[in-house]
């Protein structure tokens, strides 16, 4: 009787070894290929056939949702009458394992017509689509998964991977971030949430960590483990904001006090704290906590009292606190 899960472990760690090889296969035409798209005032077309068709489906759709405009174009397509989906100054990203298929090599005179630059990603560097290509991105493999060696397995992993690497590399280079993933994902669920306002999600009420600035520290510490946001929100006698505590104020005070359980919350509070108003949205609040450093924000009404606070797990949907918090 076959053993299956012996072929599927092997399968596995031949994809495996497939995906680390590339590591050793990076060079400097990969940086070639990431300056030569971020130079670039066009967008990315992705063309491959059959396996690696779908895999330049995949790397299109990935580029596109990362910042890097891209559209896939099958190679048929394209010289049936889609090619004017390419406009000068656009980037070809061809992907082949052989470097040999017909109907890609059919398609680079007419893109070089106009004229464009082409990226290959294939496992035949000697291959002739490499050959005419600008920049060769080897994704070769040493075997593939299949017993017989002719199922694209090991080689189609590798081609996603190396597309993979590169949209991260380019994700990286615009300084791409969360905000611009809500913004090219609005009906997934980062981008929902972050379109929702700050009064949608804030604690308040009882849940909100506040001391009068004439607290002991005792009382601050024990609000503060109450809690469990890992500040405290300082006010004044009549209500006002006039300071947080984090854990970065505890250690300092702690380290330089003589008598730190003697000092009041008054003493020990970081003045002027950043807050936001309930209106704002998430998205909002999410840059400004990454613009300041910090991990939570106190809503205030427009005369300063504490309305709510909302943490950074709030704002991304997880819903356990951390402790240690950075606020203010």
């Amino acid at each position: 009787m076959t053993d299956h899960l012996k072929t599927a472990r092997e399968a596995i760690a031949t994809e495996a070894a497939a995906i680390t090889r590339l590591e050793t296969l990076l060079d400097e035409r990969f940086n070639q290929a990431v300056e030569t798209i971020l130079a670039s005032k066009g967008k990315i077309v992705v063309s491959g056939v059959g396996k690696s068709g779908l895999i330049g489906r995949k790397l299109a759709a990935t580029l596109s949702s990362t910042g890097t405009p891209a559209v896939f174009l099958h190679p048929t397509d394209a010289i049936h009458g889609d090619f004017g989906i390419m406009a000068p100054g656009d980037i070809l990203i061809a992907i082949s394992n052989s470097g040999r298929t017909d109907e890609l090599l059919k398609l680079i005179p007419t893109v070089r017509n106009l004229p464009n630059k082409i990226i290959a990603i294939v496992g035949d560097c000697s291959s002739p689509l490499a050959k005419v290509s600008d920049i060769c991105l080897d994704a070769s493999v040493e075997k593939e998964a299949c017993p017989l060696g002719l199922t694209p397995t090991a080689s189609t992993t590798a081609a996603m991977v190396m597309g993979d690497a590169l949209a991260v590399a380019l994700l990286t280079a615009h300084g791409f971030d969360r905000h611009d993933f809500a913004a090219s994902h609005p009906g997934g669920m980062l981008g929902a949430r972050l379109n929702r306002s700050v009064g949608e999600i804030m604690h308040q009420g009882d849940e909100l960590p506040i001391v009068s600035d004439n607290k002991l520290m005792p009382e601050v510490l024990a609000v503060m483990n109450c809690t469990k946001f890992g500040v405290a929100i300082v006010v004044d006698v009549q209500g006002r904001l006039v300071g947080i505590i984090t854990d970065g104020d505890l250690r300092r005070l702690f380290s330089t006090h003589a008598n730190p359980l003697n000092a009041s919350a008054g003493e020990v509070a970081s003045p002027n704290p950043r807050t936001i108003a309930a209106d704002a949205s998430l998205m909002e609040a999410l840059k400004l906590m990454e613009i300041a450093q910090i991990t939570a924000l106190i809503i205030t009404d427009g005369e300063k009292h504490p309305m709510g606070l909302i943490h950074i797990h709030d704002v991304l949907g997880r819903t356990q606190l951390w402790q240690g918090t950075q606020g203010g």
